[in-house]
């Protein structure tokens, strides 16, 4: 079972969720890292740091979209599929950008803490967005 989760190929949505689950950790330990070097030892404005992360976890998590993750994809043109992917990022950077804010500097919870409650709601809007627009078989 392991084995098919991991090696087979990933047309079951389950398997699929399971592989973006474990693409989003690699993604969300690059992105929080980056937020907290850049924060604290560059003392960079934790909403700069935060786009750099996010922008580092959006490469790892395209990666292993097209080479791991989907199976099916909608776009037969790599360009046209890498824009898409790029405006569904982008979006989700506007979201990230957005929940910091509130919970930081709105709610004043620490910005470690924002992050974790951000990239949770981010999560949902890439994975169901990717998997929609992206990765579904062309009818």
């Amino acid at each position: 079972m392991i084995k098919k989760i991991v090696l087979g190929k990933a047309n079951n949505p389950y398997v699929q969720l399971l592989r973006y689950l474990f693409a989003g950790g690699i993604a969300f330990v690059a992105d929080f890292s980056i937020l907290y070097l850049l924060t604290e030892f560059l003392h960079i404005h934790y909403l700069w740091s935060s786009l750099a992360g996010f922008s580092a976890g959006l490469i790892i998590t395209y990666l292993m979209s097209i080479y791991w993750i989907f199976d099916e994809k909608s776009k037969d043109n790599k360009a046209v599929e890498l824009t898409i992917f790029i405006i569904i990022g982008a979006i989700g950077l506007g979201l990230t950008s957005l929940f910091m804010w509130l919970f930081t500097s709105f709610l004043l919870l620490h910005y470690l803490f924002s992050k974790i409650l951000t990239t949770a709601i981010v999560f949902v809007w890439n994975f169901v967005a990717k998997k929609q627009i992206l990765f579904t078989k062309k009818k």
